[in-house]
């Protein structure tokens, strides 16, 4: 399946380099424009290449990975329907990292509004940069990334990734109530460092 990934920051750019140390073609994109990702694409070689926001949205899969207030312009006029979105993100940005208000509903639920006829699942979102980029294995076992949805199927694909990618997926649910957990700030699971031995 094609993978794209929406958003070149410090995740986007993680989510990057976790597929080319996989060998897992995908196409990367963001606000600025191609040339401003050349020198990550030289960086990571040739399984990453840049593209436009519009050729990343064409992927089966696509990684949603843009600062919080960005969202609505990233994804404005993309057509999501019948595609994974993966949403990375979380209802804060740096530097004052005041949350913003989601009015009762979860960050994913909010995402799901601008991604509409998408199959959206949250994850790779509760770990830092730099261990999405470390060795997934440690002390005799496997770093744990956690993943919710409300489609069955959509997380089945998300979950056989996250195996490809060297990690244990544990499935918690539905965004609703699974996508809280991992939703930073206040998400009991978020930061969590776990391992599956």
């Amino acid at each position: 399946m094609r993978i794209g990934i929406i958003g070149a920051g410090n995740i986007g750019a993680a989510i990057a380099e976790l597929l080319a140390n996989n060998s897992i073609e995908a196409t990367i994109a963001n606000s600025r424009g191609v040339e401003s990702l050349q020198p990550l694409v030289q960086k990571l070689g040739g399984k990453i290449t840049a593209g436009t926001i519009e050729q990343a949205a064409a992927a089966d899969i696509i990684f949603l990975a843009v600062n919080w207030s960005k969202i609505p312009a990233a994804t404005a006029g993309l057509d999501f329907n019948g595609k994974i979105v993966i949403d990375t993100n979380n209802p804060i940005e740096s530097p004052a990292f005041v949350p913003f208000d989601l009015k009762g509903q979860t960050s994913s639920e909010v995402v799901a509004g601008f991604v509409k006829g998408a199959e959206l699942v949250k994850a790779f979102n509760h770990l830092p940069p730099h261990l999405l980029t470390s060795k997934p294995d440690a002390n005799e076992g496997k770093r744990v990334l956690f993943f919710a949805g409300d489609n069955s199927s959509a997380k089945s694909v998300v979950n056989k990734l996250i195996d490809r990618l060297g990690f244990t997926g544990i499935d918690l649910g539905s965004l609703a109530e699974g996508g809280r957990l991992t939703q930073f700030p206040g998400g009991a699971l978020t930061a969590q460092h776990f391992i599956r031995l």
